[in-house]
């Protein structure tokens, strides 16, 4: 699975390369409700132009047995979207013979199995302020497979005196893309509009929020809020700042990098105080987790938040703490950067000549529009950004093989790939 997502992400990066123009082409697939196990009928597709401000270029609707053709007016590239039950679900245009096959999930307001794995809160100050990156992991296992989305969306509490920086979501199936949060009327309550679809193997749904609070006392009592289960509520800051649990709570320190201090409570009910207050100044060392495990020096900057741009440093593996933080611990110390419209890029589709193989979904559903006046992207601006995003995408598989998630064989296959369209990146940059 890794390595096929890998494979997906690299041959959608060779789109940015200079080539020869592909023909215009039909895509067919069929659309399959992984809910019923059945044909998805009357659904509609649509072609979207990702060059073209996310433009629709072309629709067919479902036959009874689920399946659709749609031409390509020009050469791209494209992405296909299908609607089912008002939930979207996209796929990169596919090249050659592959086919468009996309699956998607009846869409219910509410789903039982939905619940929070791990609430994340990295803190560390800048400039006088406190700076704070919150990630909720949600796991959606209903029974039978279904995507959770209503006009409430997914519900979040912030301290009343927080100033939003940014906003991203993640599908289980995709990379973060910038999405809208939207005020509930109730103070320091927002939500977002963005479904919970049923978890990919291990992969769930992420919800991040990057936000700064003022901090002129050196200072600050934090209240979160669990408004479902949560399984872990994590806090990690630098070794400089101090760490006090509120009277009643059970966090507990885990063991962590030198100088990374990390504290994990478990199980946190709806209405279970969970406060705590910090004091002191410090940044969280990037860079050292970085280096340390072998990355080049400043290995997180770029296109950050894609699965590339993790450092292989981070939290460790805690010891006594649950084993689900240690699966993000490759997200927690990484900061998400909101992909733009040229974000969507890097996912659309294989090369010409690529081994035909079925398009995998992808999320783009928030890539918003350029902004007004902003000037398209030179072909020279295009070449930079593929050759970082290249460069994360290697750091990431090392992290992986570090740990121990990648298998030999998946990790040779991989890095031969990157490699390749690292290659044609330098030689087209030169």
């Amino acid at each position: 699975m890794k390595s096929t997502q890998f494979l997906l992400r690299t041959a959608a990066l060779s789109l940015l390369l200079p080539a020869a123009l592909a023909q215009a082409a039909t895509v067919t697939g069929t659309v399959t409700d992984k809910t019923t196990n059945k044909p998805a009928a009357g659904d509609t597709v649509v072609l979207v132009d990702v060059q073209a401000s996310m433009g629709e270029v072309a629709k067919a609707k479902t036959d009874a047995k689920g399946h659709y053709s749609i031409t390509e007016p020009g050469n791209g590239p494209y992405l296909v979207r299908v609607t089912h039950q008002g939930g979207s679900y996209f796929i990169a245009a596919p090249q050659g013979d592959a086919p468009g096959d996309i699956p998607v999930y009846d869409v219910a307001a509410k789903v039982d199995g939905v619940s929070i794995e791990a609430d994340v809160l990295e803190v560390e100050t800048d400039n006088g302020q406190l700076k704070v990156t919150e990630r909720y992991f949600v796991h959606n296992t209903g029974t039978p497979p279904r995507t959770q989305y209503n006009s409430h969306g997914f519900e979040v509490v912030l301290p009343s005196d927080a100033v939003v920086d940014g906003t991203a979501a993640r599908r289980p199936t995709g990379l973060p893309t910038s999405t809208n949060l939207k005020p509930t009327g109730a103070k320091g309550h927002f939500t977002f509009d963005f479904p919970i679809q049923p978890d990919e193997g291990d992969k769930d749904t992420l919800f991040q929020l990057s936000y700064h609070l003022p901090y002129s006392s050196g200072q600050y009592t934090f209240k979160p809020q669990a408004l479902m289960p949560t399984a872990n509520v994590a806090v990690l800051m630098p070794k400089s700042m101090t760490f006090k649990p509120a009277a009643g709570t059970s966090y507990q320190p885990v063991t962590e990098e030198p100088n990374i201090q990390t504290y994990v409570m478990k199980n946190a009910a709806p209405g279970k105080s969970l406060e705590f207050t910090i004091s002191g100044t410090g940044s969280i060392p990037r860079d050292d987790q970085g280096s340390q495990a072998g990355q080049q020096p400043g290995g997180t900057g770029g296109a950050q938040g894609v699965p590339g741009n993790m450092p292989g440093g981070g939290i460790g593996t805690p010891i006594g703490a649950p084993d689900p933080l240690t699966k993000y611990k490759w997200w927690i110390l990484g900061a998400l950067a909101l992909l733009l419209a040229a974000g969507a890029a890097f996912l659309l589709r294989k090369p010409a000549g690529a081994p035909a193989a079925s398009a995998a979904p992808i999320d783009v559903t928030a890539v918003p529009s350029p902004a007004p006046g902003m000037r398209p992207a030179t072909p020279g601006s295009r070449n930079s950004a593929l050759l970082n995003v290249l460069k994360e995408e290697l750091f990431a598989l090392e992290s992986e093989k570090l740990s121990g998630t990648l298998s030999a064989e998946e990790y040779t296959e991989v890095k031969a790939a990157l490699e390749t369209v690292l290659k044609r990146a330098l030689k087209h940059a030169s």
